[in-house]
């Protein structure tokens, strides 16, 4: 009997410790949910040869409004856009992590290629993203993403479809296929970078191949060919500088190595890109590249800082106020393929001043030349211009 007794109690013992891990392991988690905005505020004055092109003037290039949500280890993101009056989705994605080093991303959201293409417009120092950078990272997309990350290492890898996707009815003859892509992004990061005002040292090096996308020729949905475009940096006035359309195209290729240098105050950024497209049998293949270097000085403020959830440099804390320079080359010309989408040479000063997280004022001058473009003259463009951005 005693035996008996002695068995009971350890049994008792067993199920209540277990029952109360249990019920400690499966409370549930709170929801929360926290609003989302951004506006752009912008003034600009132009000096150019082709003044007609662009217009002086004021301007909200873009206005955002959504909802981010998070409950235990799921995460999401949906926020709509309205930009030069028309209304859009933007970021629309759901995300489970695993843990703290392995999440898993699907929905409209921001590839990651390059050192610029996870961030948006509060995370870039200069007053817009390199033109050079626009050629070449794809912005948001529908599609799937796996990311890894430690204190030395940080990997992203994506498959998303092209962007007509998402304004195009899926069924024949409208839509009846889907070009695709396929994105990497590794970086190898220094232990404990920004930690205790440590340097941050950090090199990458992207990865890219896609299919052909849509080229709607005589109301047949065909994929054989790509584009590049980038206007010149600025919103008032929205100018193309140099552009491309690559037909015939069989798949296209892609890589960019980065760099990232911090010291305290002063930080170093920059990327190269290479891009390939290879072509059907009579057509020699294009190739174009570019390259950015960005120089940033905090005048006064505390030392920068390291994200490394998206490897980036971190935004400047309150009451800093940063000096930007940066110099950007591009060339969408092949004679050999006998395209010529033009050149472009660019070059930026911002000053930036951050009054909080939530406000930022940039003061900027651009000076753009872009050059070498079939069918069209050189054209030179000087930029000055302001902006207030606003996020919550």
């Amino acid at each position: 009997m005693p035996h008996i007794l002695r068995n009971i109690f350890l049994l008792s013992s067993l199920l209540f410790c277990f029952g109360k891990t249990y019920s400690q392991e499966t409370e549930a988690p709170k929801l929360k949910v926290v609003p989302s905005g951004r506006v752009l505020i912008d003034g600009a004055l132009y000096a150019s040869p082709e003044k007609y092109l662009f217009k002086d003037g004021l301007a909200i290039p873009e206005a955002r409004l959504g909802v981010k949500m998070a409950y235990g280890k799921w995460s999401s993101w949906i926020d709509v856009g309205i930009a030069y009056g028309k209304i859009g989705l933007r970021n629309m994605w759901i995300q489970y992590d695993f843990n703290s080093h392995n999440s898993l991303r699907a929905g409209n959201f921001l590839q990651p290629f390059g050192y610029q293409g996870p961030t948006t417009a509060n995370n870039k120092a200069t007053f817009e993203q390199p033109l050079v950078s626009a050629l070449y990272t794809p912005g948001l997309q529908l599609g799937v993403m796996y990311t890894f990350q430690n204190r030395s290492f940080y990997s992203a890898s994506s498959f998303h479809v092209e962007s007509s996707a998402l304004t195009n009815v899926m069924n024949y003859p409208q839509f009846n296929q889907q070009g695709y892509s396929i994105l990497t992004r590794f970086v190898w990061r220094q232990k404990n970078s920004g930690v205790d005002n440590k340097p941050i040292i950090q090199a990458g090096l992207s990865l890219g191949f896609s299919s052909p996308e849509r080229t709607l020729k005589d109301n047949e949905d065909i994929h054989d060919g790509f584009t590049n475009s980038a206007n010149f940096p600025t919103k008032v006035s929205n100018v193309t500088a140099i552009a491309v359309a690559v037909g015939n195209a069989r798949n296209r290729f892609k890589l960019s190595p980065e760099l990232l240098l911090s010291c305290r105050r002063i930080a170093l950024e920059s990327q190269y890109f290479f891009q390939t497209i290879s072509r059907k049998p009579g057509y020699k293949s294009f190739n174009s590249q570019g390259a950015y270097v960005t120089l940033r000085g905090i005048i006064f403020g505390d030392n920068y800082s390291y994200d490394a959830s998206i490897a980036h440099l971190g935004n400047p804390k309150k009451n800093t106020l940063e000096l930007v320079a940066d110099y950007n080359y591009a060339t969408l010309s092949d004679r050999k393929a006998g395209i010529f989408g033009g050149r472009a040479n660019s070059f930026n000063f911002t000053l930036n001043y951050y009054f909080n997280p939530y406000i930022t004022a940039r003061l900027n001058y651009a000076f753009t030349h872009v050059w070498d473009r079939e069918g069209e003259t050189p054209m030179t463009q000087n930029a000055f211009q302001l902006r207030l951005m606003v996020l919550f």
